[in-house]
């Protein structure tokens, strides 16, 4: 059978001045009808630029196709011009992009941006084409579309901007849709969402996919072949379970072994060698209804965190999870004093934070410090990382002269991996990961006991969180440091984590030894997180049990009964059914 989409020999390059970057080097796959196929790869493999030659999305200069064909439905996309290709753009090929902020205009109301593309090549009118975008917004789950229609772009949350964009991208019921790392920025249970959505509406309209991700976990619920990537080739291409089952190339098996598995025994912590200097029962940090509540205007309040207590051990790591907007981050700045918190008592070795002055503060900050979120918005670009991370020396008075600012900066690189040459370079000189972790070395570089990790595996791939991780832990080990580690990927707080708190809607809803929380969740809350995360197995994948949370009123099946979050009401999916879990 003839496959609707066949790339064969294509070869991509970027050229700035006389230098050439070889991008994608004589890539060929197929595809059929009603197939989905998984691209995979770290950043940097060449699986945008794939897509994008695809859609003929890339700019020329500075991006050249060197070679190969592209042909779709028999037609060779490569010798269309770019007039021929907005007719199939959108029409006959559709694209889901990463960021869904970037790829909408803020400018223009969202349903607008769903009926331009059905004027377009539908050639509706604009009564008829609204009407069909209010539908496909309500078929890719945005509730009350007639009057979110006439909303934009930052009135939705990330989730519903991505249902938008899919909507978008399904309007004309394309042929082929590209999934561009769909779901990277979301939660885990947003990304359920979508995934699912995007599994329904393929069945219903019949719709190749190719999904391009990072995450083995994704693929493995959602792809019938892979093709896995690395430096612009494919090493490695087979049905979904072969390539799970029996990889053959040693990248993939490096891309598997890399993603943690809910389904594992976490590794035993070695106790670590640095001697404790807190009595046994006292803890190192004690959060005590700690409150953190910011005025929004017009009498609304938002409760971000809302009266939480918990302590951290010296030498413990306290993992907190939970989905955007839980209040996860928000604890972790209010406990630095970054944000000063509303109410409550947080006490580092005994002594109550809230109560000290700015100075007093400033010093205590030198035993408690912080690594960031995002390795390229937290380094400052126009200084080298000498300063970066000798600002911090400077600042506690720690760098003695010159020379010893030079050697301890270059001790600190060292010490988390990098070559102490890196020291002179800027950070627009270094991947994600070495940025991360030159973020790691300027947190470090005040000797500190205490760490607020918020959300510092999110920027990065499966297999460099891997070994950020690894990291972390072998620095814990060395130099007896506690840790709080904020993030939304249960897998991974799972391996890294002594205990963990369970967040949503600002309250601590289960708080656990690590291995007992997994294996034995209390709160329905919890089990919908736990359900979320897809495991890198087809055969667990296809029968594991979904538990969903309803994140508007929803009716179930069969009652018409309301469930509604406010009122800390859950339900769960049962072969299909909507049916009461707690109230």
């Amino acid at each position: 059978m003839e496959p609707l989409l066949r790339v064969n020999d294509l070869s991509v390059s970027f050229y700035t001045g006389d230098s050439e970057f070889q991008a994608v080097k004589q890539v060929s796959f197929e595809l059929q009808k009603g197939e989905t196929l998984g691209i995979v790869g770290e950043s940097g493999s060449g699986k945008s630029v794939t897509a994008r030659s695809i859609m003929r999305l890339l700019a020329s200069p500075p991006s050249q196709m060197k070679s190969g064909e592209i042909r779709f439905k028999g037609m060779d996309l490569a010798g269309k011009s770019q007039k021929e290709m907005e007719h199939i753009r959108g029409r006959d090929i559709g694209m889901i992009f990463q960021d869904p902020m970037s790829s909408l205009n803020p400018t223009i109301k969202i349903g607008q941006q769903i009926s331009e593309s059905l004027i377009k090549h539908q050639k509706l009118s604009k009564r008829e084409a609204k009407k069909q975008a209010i539908a496909m917004m309500e078929r890719v789950g945005i509730k009350q579309s007639a009057i979110r229609y006439n909303q934009y772009p930052h009135e939705f949350s990330g989730g519903m901007r991505q249902r938008v964009m899919i909507g978008i991208a399904l309007a004309c019921r394309p042929e082929l849709l590209i999934a561009d790392e769909p779901t990277t920025a979301l939660d885990v249970t947003i990304q359920a969402q979508i995934l699912n959505l995007m599994k329904d509406m393929q069945e219903q309209l019949g719709t190749s996919i190719i999904l391009i991700t990072h995450d083995l976990g994704v693929v493995a619920g959602m792809c019938d072949r892979v093709v896995v990537m690395k430096e612009g080739e494919i090493v490695e291409t087979g049905t979904t379970a072969e390539i799970f089952e029996s990889p053959k190339h040693p990248y993939t098996v490096r891309l598997l072994n890399a993603l943690p598995r809910l389904d594992e025994k976490k590794k035993p912590k070695l106790v670590s060698q640095v001697p404790k200097d807190l009595e046994d029962d006292q803890p190192l940090l004690e959060v005590k209804s700690l409150r953190q509540y910011f005025n929004l205007g017009k009498g609304n309040t938002l409760k971000a965190v809302n009266d939480i207590s918990f302590h951290i051990r010296q030498g413990e790591t306290l993992g907190v999870v939970g989905e955007s907007g839980s209040g996860k981050s928000t604890t972790g700045r209010a406990i630095l004093r970054l944000h000063e918190p509303t109410g409550g008592d947080v006490l580092f070795k005994g002594i109550p934070l809230q109560r000290l002055s700015p100075g007093e503060m400033k010093t205590m900050r030198r035993h408690m410090q912080i690594i960031f979120q995002d390795p390229y918005a937290s380094l400052n670009p126009k200084m080298r990382i000498m300063d970066i991370i000798g600002e911090a020396l400077d600042i506690h008075q720690l760098a003695g002269n010159a020379a010893q600012r030079q050697k301890r900066v270059e001790e600190l690189l060292e010490m988390v991996g990098l070559d102490s040459s890196h020291a002179q370079r800027y950070p627009h000189e270094f991947s994600g990961g070495q940025r991360q972790r030159i973020g790691i070395a300027r947190a470090l570089a005040v000797e500190p006991e205490f760490i607020v990790c918020d959300e510092p595996l999110s920027a990065l791939d499966v297999s460099i969180q891997a070994q950020i991780v690894q990291l972390l832990e072998e620095l814990q080990q060395r130099l007896g440091l506690t840790y709080l580690f904020i993030a939304h990927d249960l897998s991974m707080v799972k391996h890294i984590s002594d205990r963990v708190a369970v967040m949503y809607n600002g309250k601590i809803v289960e708080l656990a030894e690590s291995e007992e929380l997994y294996a034995n969740p209390q709160h329905p809350y919890t089990k919908a997180l736990l359900s979320a995360i897809p495991v890198p197995d087809p055969a667990v994948e296809k029968n594991k049990p979904r538990i969903a949370l309803v994140d508007q009123e929803k009716e179930t099946s069969g009652t018409g009964d309301r469930y509604n979050l406010e009122h800390s009401r859950w339900v769960e999916v049962k072969e299909g059914h909507w049916v009461a879990l707690s109230s």
